[in-house]
């Protein structure tokens, strides 16, 4: 990027145009505060009004900075820090001397013999 300061005249009227409007607005909810039938949620709004005009120069200003400030280098490595990712779970040991998961183990393996040999048969 070069260091020359970018003015961009659209951003600059869409922003003042934006914090006018809500200026604008918050004149029109005082006005409606203070008439006979105003309430005094048209209070808290003529008093937002102007906060959401700040917010749109804010912004603005915010988006500049963050448009001058350079790029970082692309071929740089990026570290994840330790201890920033939770651990990986480990299961569980399994126990290998259950003689009833042994006995169950037997069971699915003499299902799938039998089923195997069932599909030879129908496919021959």
């Amino acid at each position: 990027m070069s260091t020359t300061h970018r003015r961009r005249p659209a951003l600059i009227a869409v922003a003042i145009v934006a914090a006018c409007g809500c200026l604008a607005l918050g004149w029109w909810q005082w006005t409606r505060f203070q008439s006979v039938s105003g309430t005094f949620q048209n209070l808290g709004y003529a008093l937002q009004w102007p906060m959401f005009a700040w917010f749109c120069i804010y912004a603005y200003r915010k988006f500049v900075r963050y448009e001058e400030v350079p790029p970082e280098p692309r071929n740089t490595m990026t570290e994840i820090p330790a201890g920033l990712l939770p651990e990986r779970p480990k299961p569980a040991p399994q126990p290998t001397d259950d003689p009833a998961l042994q006995e169950y183990n037997a069971y699915l393996a003499e299902l799938a013999k039998h089923d195997a040999e069932r599909q030879n048969r129908n496919t021959a």
